[in-house]
This record gives C-alpha cells, structure tokens and sequence, in this order.
C-alpha cells in the first residue's frame, strides 16, 4: 500500500508535468512608474499692440514678454522655480519707423525693490496706460511670479517726445484710506479699479 501511494503520487506529479499549459499571447508586465521632476515654469509669453494718440499723430505701441532662461531664476511663496522675464518696448512713428526699441528686466527697476523681491521677484508686466501732456505713460509691475498671488510692486515709466525714460515707483495705491486698503467694505465700491 506505502508503494501504491508513491506510485500514484509519482504518477500525478508526472501528469501534471506533462499537462500542456494553455498559451496566451497576454503580456502581464507592471507599468514603470516615471517621476518627474517638475523644472522651472515659464510665465506665458504675451504681445500687446496698442494704437495711441501722441504729439498730433498715431503711433503704434508694442510690448512682448518672453521668458528668458539666462536670468536667474525667481521662486514664488511655495518655493516653486519660475523663469524671469524680459519684456521689449517698441514705439513705432506713423510712418513705420522706430522710435523707441528698449528691453526691460526686473533690474530694470532695482532701486526701488527690497532685497527678497529683487531676489524672487519677476517682472510681471509693462502695459500701456496713458497719454499725460507730451509724455507717454506705461504701468510696470515686478512681483511673485505666482499668478494666484496678489503680492507686486506697481511702477510707472515715463517716455517724452525726445525718447527719455524715466521709472518711477506708482504710489497712487498709498493714497487709499487705510480702511480700504484693509478691506473695510464700508467704501470699497468708492475706489473700484484703483
């Protein structure tokens, strides 16, 4: 009986050996997992044109913002790296001339920023705003490149008919009760857009 038992034993592991395995041309593998790591952001490059009246004539007034990756690199309140930008004025005569052609960086406007903007801080924007007498007037912001975050500082430059250039810090936001300015609602709706 103990050899019938190893027999039948034997027997089995030999059929179950022999047995032919279904094939299948399913390749069960498991996906390798790629991290990676998430490099400096890129704010979006811009182009605004505007068409202003300025000495009795219309020019054309161009800015473009491009990241530029040869200026050190900015951080926002996280920590998160972002690319610096440089931003390009051109003012073009009616004639299709050019008048102005000046770029800008955030150093650009370092003697009015504390060491930890001038540090982090990108150059946000330079827009058109106004004509004011003879001179042409552009708004500026460097600040977080976070573009949740509300933390910049405003500037204002100055273009006059000869092609000078004058930065100035906008303290037109220090003007404003400090009661709005806290965010009493009181009289929010009296300095909307300001």
């Amino acid at each position: 009986m103990k050899y019938f038992g190893i027999a039948l034993l034997t027997s089995l592991c030999l059929f179950s050996a022999c047995k032919e395995e279904k094939k299948t041309t399913d390749i069960i593998t498991q996906k390798p997992i790629i991290v990676k790591k998430q490099g400096p952001v890129a704010l979006e490059a811009t182009d605004n044109t505007d068409a202003v009246q300025w000495l009795g004539k219309t020019y054309t007034v161009e800015i473009h913002r491009r990241s530029d990756k040869s200026l050190p690199l900015t951080r926002d309140e996280s920590g998160a790296e972002y690319y610096d930008n440089r931003i390009e004025v051109k003012i073009i005569r009616p004639d299709g001339t050019e008048f102005l052609n000046r770029e800008f960086t955030k150093q650009s406007f370092s003697s009015y920023l504390n060491e930890s903007t001038l540090k982090d801080g990108a150059l946000l924007a330079v827009v058109y705003n106004e004509v004011k007498d003879d001179h042409l007037l552009l708004a500026a912001s460097v600040g977080s490149p976070d573009a949740m975050s509300e933390e910049y500082v405003p500037f204002v430059i100055t273009i006059s008919r000869m092609g000078d250039i004058r930065i100035e810090r906008d303290n037109r936001l220090d003007e404003i009760p400090e009661d709005v300015q806290s965010g009493s609602s009181e009289t929010d709706d009296e300095y909307d857009g300001v």
